[in-house]
């Protein structure tokens, strides 16, 4: 059975945490798409680790963990990871990388950085990990597979060719040093021996794994709302945030996910640029900011501050209908505990009307929130482990937002470590 966690929102929505549990149940754990731009924070016996690039379910010895197709795989960025963990004392986990996915070049790195400094206050925020750069060329049909490492003559003549593209933009665009085609292939040389141990055929390792009846689950990386078709473009990321491109990203068939956990966070939090209707500022931002997470609202990649906000139904209801939910996980309900009373966002104003519709960007620029003020429960819930003992405007808050937003809330989180778990039954549909 395959089943997929995916985000509702704009990221950061606690993904790490919910792959890091349902792990327990899987075989497989495959990363299938974005790269190290963006990160999973996960508490477990071992300690506080963020992940990039490392599926969640690295931290059991049950799990193979597959970097699928459709990730941007940057190879001395993985790792460093894997090294990461296993200087903490995590046993060598069993790593597959698929043969078709493709490289982030040390280009990619240095054009994403340059092209951030032409636009200035124009630009869009990026992590400058090398992402837009490496999708560009990805569809471009100008990157590099895995496997070509494995081929000397087309490694050698592929560089050439793309070199002396890349050396024209960086001469004429950026006013920055060429590329050296040799320093280019010997950097691949390093690559390929570093990566050697791990490359396989992933998409028949998941075939023969789908047929012996094996628990697999993809692990997303954003949210819906960073999607390039169906996010807030253009402050997008490059590759599809959500559960259906699952099947493309790690190479099985569209039929068998059978699960989307999408997860939605208690309030609402994103790092970048972009529409954020129900934002806060000030203050009352920094407070949740500073409560929020284990150790506060910060990037897993790149440490900067999350722009915060409160709950999004309009947003929400949206991601989680685009990732074809079956089950939402509602995540960092605990850090709300300390207030009185808690608005929630239940519709959009947008020139004099209300809507309950996620509109296109040009629209969402233009989006006042409309709030609905809940009573706030007041207390500390960790340690909580059964619905019925939650405070009961807690429980309200929780059947509120899964009124609004219209997909069961099945499992909720109040607490940062792998158990701070609440498994629920739905009150939809009954």
């Amino acid at each position: 059975m395959v089943k997929a966690v995916v985000g509702a929102n704009w990221g950061d929505e606690g993904k790490g945490k919910i792959t890091d549990m349902l792990a327990r149940e899987a075989d497989i754990v495959i990363r299938f798409q974005g790269g190290a731009n963006a990160g999973h924070t996960i508490v477990n016996n071992y300690g506080k680790f963020a992940l990039h690039t490392l599926p969640s379910g690295v931290f059991y010895n049950h799990t193979t963990s597959i970097i699928g197709n459709g990730v941007a795989l940057n190879i001395p960025i993985l790792m460093e990871e894997i090294k990461s963990i296993t200087d903490r004392n995590v046993p060598m986990p069993k790593i597959l990388v698929s043969d078709r996915a493709q490289i982030v070049m040390p280009y990619h790195i240095l054009f994403d950085q340059y092209e951030e400094e032409r636009l200035g206050g124009k630009s869009f925020g990026s992590t400058k990990s090398g992402i837009a750069p490496f999708y560009s060329d990805k569809y471009a049909k100008i990157g590099f597979q895995v496997s070509e490492l494995f081929d000397e003559e087309l490694l050698k003549e592929k560089i050439e060719s793309v070199v002396a593209q890349k050396n024209v933009i960086l001469e004429h665009l950026y006013h920055k040093p060429a590329i050296e085609p040799s320093e280019l292939l010997e950097t691949l040389h390093t690559y390929r021996d570093v990566i050697k141990p791990f490359v396989c055929d992933v998409s028949v390792y998941l075939d023969e794994a789908l047929k012996a009846g094996k628990n697999i689950l993809l692990e997303g990386q954003l949210g819906t709302l960073k999607d390039p078709d169906h996010g807030i473009y253009p402050m997008v990321t490059s590759s599809s945030t959500l559960a259906a491109y699952g099947a493309i990203g790690a190479g099985i068939p569209p039929y068998e996910i059978k699960g989307i956990y999408t997860v939605c966070k208690a309030y609402s939090s994103s790092v970048g640029a972009g529409a954020f209707v129900s934002e806060i500022f000030g203050e009352e931002a920094d407070e949740l900011r500073r409560r929020g997470g284990d150790g506060g609202e910060y990037g897993a990649t790149t440490g900067r501050p999350r722009r915060m906000g409160w709950f999004d139904c309009v947003a929400s209801k949206y991601g989680c209908r685009l990732q074809g939910t079956t089950d939402v996980c509602f995540t960092v309900l605990d850090v709300l505990g300390y207030l009185d009373e808690i608005p929630v966002c239940t519709g959009y104003e947008i020139d004099g009307e209300v809507t309950t519709q996620f509109p296109v960007t040009a629209k969402l620029a233009k989006a006042k929130p409309v709030f609905t003020t809940l009573p706030g429960w007041k207390s500390d819930i960790r340690g909580i482990r059964n619905y019925e003992e939650l405070p009961e405007n807690c429980r309200r808050y929780v059947e509120f937002i899964e009124e609004q937003i219209g997909y069961p809330i099945t499992l909720v989180s109040n607490g940062p470590a792998r158990d701070d778990i609440i498994y629920r039954k739905s009150t939809l549909n009954k």
